[in-house]
């Protein structure tokens, strides 16, 4: 599209809910939160100020665990902030990662936690150490600019050592879609390094309210759908002829995001709509970003997401207003094949000599416990390693491009530290990811992260007896509805209702391709044991070969198969 061609604003501003008029009033997202961070008597900062930080990476949290003892005791909530790095298609060097745990051991609360975006993130660290800590953080020139926000987020890139080949060109592509993206506002130097005041005229892509909600991309390379491409607003499917990366599939309209016993939201997968060659890939980008930017729901925030646009727009409409921003039209999709949405773990090399140890990190926390160092084992492997560490969108790492003289000093540390790297754990241990949930996130109805490790064990006797050990089963845990941890693509998902409480989910893709359906609601650990107990001795009994679980409970009638986020609820 030209640059002088307008698209109306499809919704009325006098009607735009709040948080619109805090972006429009903060003058590029500045607002007052350096004069929040100076505040002495409290802990947290402005309720409005608290929208704006997120587009800096930050969350406001309180230590849930001691909210009711601090009130009795008459103390505001025990604030602290989560801040979330940027690191686009989950690649860090070992130098950045030693300065990286060095800042949660000092500021933070001793471990870092890898997202399911590929992301740093560090918990619990107090209003009096943010500044402290972004600056480390951008010392090792990475930052947290645009980490939460409604903005692109962090994009994510397959990192996984079996496309060595390839990595390399799609991490780059990843990289350059960041920062051709990043808001262009200088509020975060202004107010976190000290930098100079500039003053901001325009947002060439975003404009001064930004987009309507969060938005996230994800590129995926075939056969692996590692990173969930399907559940992003944005995602592109690396196209391989001949071992040579020609382009890539366009995927708009994921999401996981729901709210309970509201039919209105759903979870929603993804739809090809094209395909694009790579010096394509900015435009196509920033079209999809300003097309939503226009149209998007500036009304009621919970319908927001690009997925509804497209859903309210329909598919072909959408296709037609994209060719004017993009100034042509997508060519026809390519074929291509996923095989699954896992992570191999254990040692592999590579054609170059080089070796890669994919890690289980559970949830991705990495902390020291009893029964393993691992915050302290990964710090000793970056002071002899040279190489990377890759986030992946499992929430594990991937020690990577380790030397082969290397190799043996890390397995030394690995046995020394007691850090699985699967060998010893089932395969539905190894693909089980959970969100945060409590004690921090303001959302969560349940536990998620602190729990999900008990169940797995108690499942796994479950499949124990049914000859299903082996039998790798994709399961999610979120505290809440909210989607985090892409709970909607799990095999089996339980989603927290309330405390102890959680909705069960069955029937989604091993290979992320479609959603799961809402088998039992509001149940309690013993009715999820209970009723997971003869689907499995069905499953064993019954399958096919090579069938997985989610594609058996559909083809035995436990729930419909659901590929449209629209079917959800129905």
């Amino acid at each position: 599209m030209s640059s002088n061609k307008i698209i109306p604003t499809v919704y009325d501003p006098v009607n735009h809910n709040d948080v619109e008029r805090i972006k429009s009033s903060s003058e590029y997202l500045r607002g007052s939160i350096t004069e929040g961070l100076t505040d002495p008597i409290t802990g947290s900062i402005c309720d409005d100020d608290q929208i704006l930080i997120k587009f800096h990476g930050i969350y406001q949290q309180d230590d849930r665990d001691v909210r009711n003892d601090r009130r009795k005791a008459k103390l505001e909530p025990l604030y602290s902030f989560m801040i979330r790095a940027r690191v686009p298609g989950g690649v860090a060097t070992s130098s950045q990662y030693k300065v990286l745990a060095e800042l949660a051991k000092e500021h933070a609360n001793g471990s870092l936690r890898l997202t399911t975006r590929q992301a740093f993130q560090w918990h619990g660290v107090f209003k009096r150490n943010l500044k402290q800590t972004i600056a480390g953080i951008n010392s090792t020139l990475l930052d947290t600019i645009a980490a939460c926000g409604d903005v692109n987020r962090n994009v994510m890139a397959n990192p996984l050592p079996e496309t060595s080949k390839l990595h390399h060109e799609v991490y780059g592509w990843a990289k350059r879609l960041s920062e051709h993206l990043l808001p262009k506002t200088n509020a975060f130097h202004e107010i976190w390094l000290d930098g100079k005041k500039v003053e901001t005229t325009e947002e060439p892509i975003y404009g001064k309210t930004y987009l309507p909600r969060k938005f996230k991309m994800a590129i995926a390379v075939p056969p692996h759908n590692d990173v969930d491409v399907y559940a992003n607003d944005l995602g592109f499917i690396a196209i391989i002829e001949d071992e040579n990366l020609t382009g890539f599939n366009v995927v708009v309209g994921g999401g996981m995001g729901s709210t309970h016993n509201d039919n209105e939201t759903y979870p929603r997968i993804g739809n090809i709509i094209g395909f694009c060659r790579p010096d394509e890939l900015l435009n196509v980008a920033e079209a999809v970003i300003k097309l939503q930017r226009d149209y998007g729901n500036r009304e009621i925030r919970k319908l927001a997401r690009l997925k509804y646009t497209l859903d309210r727009l329909g598919i072909e409409e959408f296709k037609t207003i994209l060719s004017q921003y993009i100034g042509a039209s997508l060519e026809p999709a390519k074929t291509f094949e996923f095989t699954d949405n896992g992570d191999r773990y254990g040692w592999l090399k590579t054609e170059n000599d080089r070796w890669h140890l994919t890690l289980y990190i559970h949830s991705g926390r990495i902390n020291d416990t009893p029964s393993s160092r691992l915050f302290s084992g990964l710090l000793k492997i970056a002071q002899i390693h040279n190489g990377e560490f890759r986030i992946t969108g499992n929430q594990n790492l991937i020690v990577s491009n380790i030397d082969p003289d290397t190799k043996d000093p890390i397995q030394t540390i690995i046995d020394a530290h007691n850090i699985s790297y699967g060998a010893n754990e089932s395969p539905t241990r190894l693909n089980s990811i959970a969100c945060v949930a409590f004690p921090t996130c303001s959302l969560a109805m349940a536990e998620a992260e602190r729990y999900l490790p008990e169940l797995i064990s108690k499942i796994e006797s479950l499949l124990d007896e049914n000859g299903l050990l082996d039998q790798p089963i994709n399961i999610r845990m979120t505290g809440c509805p909210n989607g985090c941890a892409r709970p909607f693509l799990g095999e089996i998902a339980f989603v927290g209702k309330a405390p102890g409480k959680y909705n069960l989910y069955l029937g989604a893709s091993f290979k992320g391709d479609r959603l799961n359906k809402l088998y039992r609601e509001n149940i309690n650990e013993q009715q999820i044991l209970d009723e997971l107990s003869p689907l499995f001795k069905d499953y064993a009994t019954r399958r096919n070969q090579g069938e997985y679980f989610g594609d058996f409970v559909i083809r035995a009638g436990y729930v419909a198969s659901v590929e449209n986020g629209l079917d959800f609820h129905g």
